[in-house]
């Protein structure tokens, strides 16, 4: 019973060790002629820390862009933040394998293969994608040819000039160098021209349209040397019609609103002051507003600040206008109170008989009283008749002197005297709306056109 047992035991593991064999064998087989090339392969003897054609000359990288969005752009930091699929392409001799096949293996594996040290100088920040795997793509053709793909985000710096801002026009650059191979090492170039970048001509953005874009090649100077760049081009066109329904509009608004004072009359103090402070503080507010989107310590002077400040240059004028009709209003109030207190006092005078000597001027207007009618009223006002011919002939050379300083102050007085205030009302009614359409044709032919 024994020898049975161990009979069919050794005949179990001969056939289990043949069947083995015979199935490692065909897979040596069918690894070695269906498999080809195998990443081993490939990689056998490969130096990923040399470059292609090392000593040969040098490396020829092909580039193109896709781009996905662009986020942000930000006036305060001049800056956009965009995201951008790059596809860079070049030529390794020895990743040739037979066939007219690609090869595309795991982004993961770029560790083993060389690639080009392509950055960008102007970016602040940037990051690779890594959901849910690195956002890389490498892809092998039979002719040696690597496609080298991946997904970044950055935020790249952008000078700005924010003199007609927000009727301005921005041009960007997106710029691609070679961080330590030289021009005798890489060489880079457009694939396809101004259409290796794509994606720009169907953005949507907030505040702004893409009205341009082109490419160029140009090289990178610095004190190691001469190194390979590549640059995007592509310009900015704001969108006005935001700002001219959030600031432009109130802004001519509360223009008009401080006109409204010219039709209230000069009596009614507290509506006329209530309206001329309210458009002031107002216009005050909605210029503060307007530079919260804009950088603090800037040394533009933009032409929404310009349209601002001629805005409440009306609306302050506005006010200083009804301060000085008010005064000239009541200067003349007083000026009639003071005739007819004389005119009173005169006729008082000539119901008990004394003489009394009284002179007071205006523009155009003497108020002069005597006792007697035959004499005249100029000598009247300046010399004393009561006494003798003898002592009026002295009084009047005395006050030779003071007649002339009277007829100065007189004449000085009469540049600023208004005969008629409530005409400066009249006058503001048309000179204050033609002169503020007068500034918007200037501002808006030289910002739009010039």
């Amino acid at each position: 019973m024994s020898a049975l047992l161990h009979t069919l035991l050794t005949l179990c593991l001969t056939f289990t060790q043949g069947g083995c064999t015979y199935s490692g064998n065909h897979w040596d087989e069918w690894s070695d002629s269906q498999l080809q090339p195998t990443i081993q392969k490939l990689m056998k003897g490969y130096n990923r820390y040399l470059r292609p054609n090392f000593n040969e000359g040098p490396v020829e990288i092909g580039m193109s862009l896709d781009i996905a969005s662009i986020d942000a752009i930000s006036e305060i930091n001049m800056d956009y933040t965009a995201t951008i699929f790059l596809r860079q392409r070049w030529r390794d001799s020895r990743l040739v394998f037979p066939g007219n096949e690609s090869v595309s293996v795991d982004g993961r594996l770029v560790s083993l293969l060389w690639i080009p040290d392509t950055f960008i100088p102007d970016s602040k920040r940037s990051f690779l994608h890594d959901v849910t795997v690195e956002n890389r793509l490498i892809r092998i053709f039979s002719n040696g040819t690597v496609l080298y793909a991946l997904r970044i985000t950055a935020t790249i710096a952008c000078n700005m000039d924010l003199t007609k801002y927000p009727m301005d026009r921005q041009v960007c650059t997106l710029q691609l160098e070679s961080w330590g191979y030289n021009l005798q090492d890489v060489v880079f170039y457009w694939t396809r021209g101004n259409d290796s970048v794509k994606g720009l001509d169907i953005l949507r953005l907030a505040q702004y349209s893409v009205e341009s874009y082109y490419t160029s090649v140009s090289e990178a100077v610095y004190e190691t040397g001469q190194y390979p760049k590549l640059v995007l081009h592509f310009a900015l066109r704001r969108n006005v019609l935001f700002f001219i329904l959030e600031t432009y509009v109130p802004s001519i608004l509360l223009v008009v609103l401080s006109w409204v004072s010219f039709w209230i009359s000069q009596s009614s103090v507290p509506a006329r002051t209530c309206i001329g402070v309210t458009t002031v503080l107002t216009m005050t507010t909605l210029m503060m507003g307007a530079r919260t989107s804009l950088p603090n310590a800037n040394c533009f002077i933009k032409a929404i600040d310009v349209y601002l400040g001629i805005c409440f240059t009306f609306i302050f004028g506005a006010l200083v206008e009804y301060a000085c009709a008010h005064f000239y209003t009541m200067q003349n109030q007083t000026i009639e109170e003071l005739h007819r207190e004389l005119l009173r006092d005169f006729n008082e005078s000539n119901g008990n008989g004394s003489i009394p000597i009284f002179r007071y001027t205006q523009p155009k207007h003497t108020v002069q009283m005597s006792s007697t009618a035959e004499e005249p009223l100029e000598q009247a006002a300046d010399c004393d008749t009561r006494n003798h011919a003898g002592a009026r002939e002295k009084l009047s050379d005395q006050g030779c002197g003071l007649s002339s300083v009277r007829s100065a102050s007189r004449r000085a007085a009469a540049a600023f005297t208004v005969e008629n205030p409530h005409n400066i009302d009249r006058h503001s009614r048309t000179a204050f709306p033609m002169a503020f359409l007068c500034v918007n044709i200037l501002y808006w032919l030289y910002y739009l056109f010039l």
